[in-house]
């Protein structure tokens, strides 16, 4: 199916987590938090999204949606609000520059990311990109994408190069931390051939795909939220497509990748960011957990 200018892979479930009651936070208000952007409407989809499923299953008093650089920002949210408790959860890849440091401070938490008032407490989660369930959601999305778009057949996983794409920064060191962990997880599993972080701002950049790649066959995963501007079309112009093709198949509504392409020698399959797995809910739920329990010896 086409979501957005993506077609997205098929997923399998992300594991099994344990039940949430629905009493357990029924006096807690839920904020899922993006980083968001006024110059690609998709970059906000993940957010609602996950905020809309979380409603359905009515676990939480109330849930959500707030954007550090779009409304409604984080901060008019937070003011609307007067509960006992309030997770917010940052939908973010890694604890960098943003989700670490900037928007703590601007929050006024305290060190173990917390904050109390005459209404209650606020706990600021981890982000989900962090949590070791992603692992399950990359291998997910590897998977789907290749046996939705067979070439006649999809290839098996031991003639293949997975790539792990992420933005990457020289602001923070964090950054990258998230993915180099995925990398070196997956590698463990010993399901590719070969399995490799490339990035936009960082070495070794995206463009050395087809160079670093030992198998004909590679997949390309992005370690992305959501499938905006950096996902449709930053990343395909860097593997190898016309920068006027991808603008213009963007500007009608189409894929800005056809799965696979060969380029460089090299077939490419190139899935949707791991932010729209439907399997984000759960871990969501679970950053919350994590928050709600107080640490042992406390």
């Amino acid at each position: 199916m086409v979501f957005g200018t993506l077609q997205l892979a098929v997923c399998t479930p992300v594991g099994q987590f344990e039940p949430v009651s629905n009493a357990a936070w029924n006096d807690a208000v839920l904020v899922l938090l993006g980083h968001g952007t006024e110059l690609n409407n998709q970059s906000a989809v993940p957010v609602w999204q996950h905020a809309t499923e979380l409603r359905r299953r009515q676990v939480f008093r109330e849930v959500r949606e707030a954007f550090w650089k779009q409304p409604p920002q984080i901060k008019d949210v937070l003011a609307q609000l007067a509960a006992p408790r309030v997770f917010i959860v940052p939908l973010f890849i890694s604890d960098g520059f943003f989700a670490g440091r900037v928007i703590p401070a601007a929050l006024g938490l305290d060190a173990a990311r917390r904050r109390r008032d005459a209404a209650g407490i606020t706990h600021y989660c981890q982000p989900v990109g962090t949590h070791e369930r992603m692992t399950q959601v990359i291998l997910s999305r590897a998977a789907g994408v290749t046996l939705q778009f067979p070439f006649p057949r999809a290839p098996a996983p031991a003639d293949t190069t997975l790539f792990i794409a992420g933005h990457g920064t020289e602001k923070n060191a964090n950054s990258r931390q998230a993915i180099d962990r995925q990398v070196e997880q997956i590698r463990a599993h010993n399901i590719y051939a070969g399995v490799h972080a490339v990035f936009l701002e960082e070495e070794p950049r995206i463009a050395a795909c087809p160079a670093l790649a030992r198998t004909k066959h590679c997949v390309v995963v992005p370690f992305f939220i959501s499938d905006g501007l950096h996902v449709v079309e930053d990343i395909p112009v860097l593997l190898g497509e016309a920068k006027t093709a991808v603008q213009a198949r963007l500007a009608a509504g189409q894929p800005t990748w056809r799965n696979p392409t060969e380029t460089h020698g090299k077939l490419i399959w190139y899935s949707s960011s791991v932010g729209t797995d439907p399997g984000l809910a759960e871990v969501i739920l679970e950053r919350v957990r994590e928050a709600a329990e107080p640490p042992v010896g406390n």
